[in-house]
């Protein structure tokens, strides 16, 4: 490894393995020969696998718990009603440029989940990512350093760090968005690699995880929604295609016998059957109780809930996240603290036990959070729901006849996220096994430490690969 003198990561947020290394390895010819160079294979994500915390999680090499982050929005304290966005203020361990800088390495970073606000500027340049106001808003400043913009804007024009209203049934203007997008972030990286010195390059392109979740039952024949010869089949396999051309373009611009190449996701994408009411799951049941009864099929109210007869209550989402009222810790608990875990593993019991539309066993599996993490920092959840293999989403909505919909409370969305991602590294110096399913994203970042010649600090929850 000693001729390794820099790593470049490039991040497909949601990228599959099934399709990359069974489906189309084909037509992907950048991909592929990294794949024959190199090792590859499954890249098992945190749990809860969703993209705010998983990218925290790889290059923290920390888990959900030490992070104290379990989803995009996050309980504030034990009130019933303080949700948060989970932004970079929530992210206090040091990430790998963090580490680089400290050794004194530059890094280059576009779009790293987790990135806004930029607290702790890094010794190099980044460009934010998705939860970045509106880059048009001169008081945003989404660049390290501020006069950063204005190279970019240069270069690429309006930049975009997402697509904004990505869930629509407009599919052609979201597929040209997103490839606008895309084109934008790719022409902007290749400045910066070639432009702005570097040791570390880490890139996300968020165009993958919103054409999965815009376009699945298009491409896929076995999804409920899906219609044959539809216009939009080819989508998801045409931008592969793009995405791989892309990548092709950007490795052209490095000196590829002294970086060591990585192409990463930090989970996968499948196919989703529906939805699960869970907070009318739990009405259902008799733990949920409302103030005023409800006529109609509505958001959930945390205000219109009667606490004093309420013993749990759930937030939607890609994964279920279940909450017991607790006495001493929520301010109207009403489950005593003696029996909490009793409670907790009946309600285990009743999840797991939940059967489908059809009448089958859906296939829940339930998590307590001091059983998988590390620590558990902050407020989670009691117990992280996945529901039927993550082909099933929880849904918010109370006041519905039945537990089961099959649209998406929050905009239409074809597909849910996989535990497996995708990893693949390559480099002349590096061993190429082939095909290894083994790692998960916890050991990325120590793998490039490792690479470049830095010490993996031992409270890391992964291990180096090579």
């Amino acid at each position: 490894m000693s001729n390794i003198e820099k790593v470049a990561v490039i991040g497909l947020d949601c990228a599959d393995p099934g399709l990359v290394f069974d489906e189309w390895t084909s037509d992907l010819p950048n991909i592929k020969r990294l794949m024959d160079r190199g090792t590859f294979g499954n890249l098992t994500s945190s749990m809860p696998p969703i993209t705010v915390p998983a990218w925290s999680c790889m290059t923290a090499s920390k888990d959900p718990g030490t992070l104290g982050i379990y989803g995009f929005r996050n309980r504030g304290d034990h009130s019933y009603d303080k949700l948060m966005i989970a932004t970079s203020l929530a992210v206090k361990e040091p990430r790998i440029w963090d580490i680089m800088g400290n050794h004194d390495k530059q890094s280059i970073i576009v779009g790293v989940p987790g990135t806004y606000p930029i607290t702790r500027p890094i010794k190099g340049n980044m460009i934010t990512s998705f939860l970045t106001p509106d880059t048009k808003d001169p008081k945003v400043t989404w660049t390290h350093p501020a006069p950063l913009r204005r190279e970019v804007e240069a270069v690429a024009g309006e930049y975009m760090v997402d697509v904004k209203g990505f869930r629509t049934d407009d599919k052609k203007w979201l597929l040209e968005q997103i490839y606008v997008m895309t084109e934008r972030r790719f022409k902007t990286v290749r400045y910066l690699l070639k432009n702005k010195p570097w040791d570390l390059f880490w890139m996300v392109e968020m165009g993958t995880d919103r054409i999965h979740h815009g376009f699945w039952s298009n491409m896929d024949e076995n999804h409920h929604a899906h219609v044959k010869d539809n216009e939009f089949k080819d989508a998801i396999f045409e931008y592969y295609k793009y995405i791989d051309k892309e990548i092709g373009e950007t490795l052209d611009v490095m000196d590829l016998d002294k970086t060591a190449i990585w192409v990463v996701s930090d989970h996968g994408a499948k196919s989703m059957v529906g939805g699960l009411l869970f907070n009318q799951w739990m009405i259902n049941e008799g733990l949920l109780r409302f103030k005023e009864p409800l006529t109609s099929t509505q958001k959930f109210d945390v205000n219109n809930v009667d606490w004093s007869k309420t013993k749990s209550w759930g937030e939607g989402g890609y994964y279920g996240r279940f909450f017991v009222n607790l006495e001493g810790r929520e301010p109207n608990g009403t489950v005593p603290a003696n029996e909490y875990e009793s409670f907790r593993d009946e309600m285990i019991a009743k999840i797991e036990g939940i059967k489908d539309h059809n009448g089958e066993l859906m296939g829940n599996k339930c998590y307590k959070p001091q059983e998988i993490y590390d620590t558990v920092n902050r407020v989670a959840p009691d117990l992280v729901v996945i529901f039927g293999d993550l082909r099933w989403r929880s849904v918010g909505v109370v006041g519905a006849d039945s537990i089961y919909t099959f649209k998406n409370d929050t905009g239409p969305d074809d597909a849910n996220h996989a535990q497996e991602g995708m990893y693949i590294y390559s480099h002349p110096s590096l061993e190429a096994k082939g095909r290894v399913d083994s790692p998960t994203l916890y050991d990325v970042t120590p793998s490039i430490l490792k690479q470049m010649g830095l010490p993996v600090p031992s409270d890391m929850r992964g291990a180096p690969l090579t």
